[in-house]
């Protein structure tokens, strides 16, 4: 398992959100005010143990408080290395920090946050050969839920959607069908309930949280001609999506579609986009189910194409 999983031991994991803090607190006292994009060069070293001006790992002192989730961004680039970004309080993102190497053998990742307090609580992962990982931030021990994950083309944790405080997993077979797996809130999930067919009509899907004000996690998901959708969640795991309502055109300009909860610290969940050109673009949340988000802001002018994976 050691040569699967990635190499980042849970109490290691724990650390790194205080050491993405102070990375961003030595760039903030060196005065730079450009926007996070992905440098060409790797951060210096940093200590783990170094004093973090946030109030905690993964929340911005003195942010307003809200339901939307407040992970930190990990991203890992062609190379198979990981790096990691923390929200600068003012709707963008810290300079990145590199975490680890060795990211070879996943194929892709997802955070969750367990117990319903807006932040992560570790992360899933799924190798190359189909083994899905649970990494838990308070323990050296990965769980091995268990194989034959190859079997789906998208995983996704968009959070609760099945009325329990754990974060689900929703996973997409080459059928086009869609499943729920139940979270227990250990890394382990019960099995599997199918939630439709069709899916396949969408080449990205994204969601971590609410974004219509009802308290439900939504998704929203982009299909061949660039129109997104928007699907609004019920709580109920046995039909946990009401019927897709249309948001807009164009997004087929973008190659990567993903969330990591409220990035401007607003209260409400946002979504992140990366355009062909490697540019970043946060879409705030209203929290208005006809108008979901707001007009696009440029958070990084370029670089973020050399990733290969966001989580």
């Amino acid at each position: 398992m050691a040569k699967t999983l990635a190499k980042i031991p849970g109490r290691k994991r724990g650390r790194i959100a205080a050491r993405l803090a102070a990375a961003a607190l030595a760039a903030a006292v060196v005065g730079t005010g450009s926007p996070a994009v992905a440098a060409n060069t790797s951060p210096k070293p940093y200590p783990a143990a170094a004093p973090s001006p946030f109030a905690r790992v993964s929340g911005v002192a003195n942010a307003p408080s809200g339901d939307a989730p407040q992970f930190d961004l990990f991203a890992a680039d062609r190379a198979n290395t990981l790096y990691g970004y923390i929200r600068d309080g003012g709707g963008a993102l810290s300079p990145r920090a590199r975490v680890d190497t060795g990211w070879d053998a996943i194929k892709t990742a997802a955070q969750v946050d367990h117990d319903a307090d807006g932040y992560a609580d570790g992360w899933w992962e799924w190798d190359k050969n189909g083994t899905m990982y649970y990494a838990p931030d308070d323990s050296d021990k990965p769980v091995n839920v268990g194989g034959g994950w190859n079997t789906y083309n998208l995983l996704l944790s968009p959070g609760n959607l099945g009325g329990a405080e754990a974060g689900d997993l929703l996973a997409r077979d080459a059928g086009g069908n869609l499943y729920l797996y139940l979270g227990y809130g250990n890394g382990k999930v019960a099995a599997r309930y199918k939630v439709g067919g069709g899916w396949n009509a969408y080449t990205l899907i994204a969601g971590n949280g609410d974004l219509t004000g009802d308290g439900k996690n939504d998704i929203v998901a982009r299909d061949a001609s660039g129109t997104l959708w928007l699907y609004k969640g019920t709580g109920n795991y046995k039909a946990p999506f009401e019927g897709r309502v249309r948001i807009g055109n164009g997004w087929n300009t973008y190659n990567a579609l993903f969330s990591i909860g409220d990035v401007d610290l607003d209260g409400r969940t946002d979504l992140l986009a990366r355009d062909a050109g490697g540019g970043l673009w946060r879409y705030s949340g209203t929290g208005n189910a006809v108008t979901p988000f707001a007009t696009r802001k440029n958070i990084g002018s370029s670089g973020w194409n050399t990733y290969r994976l966001f989580f």
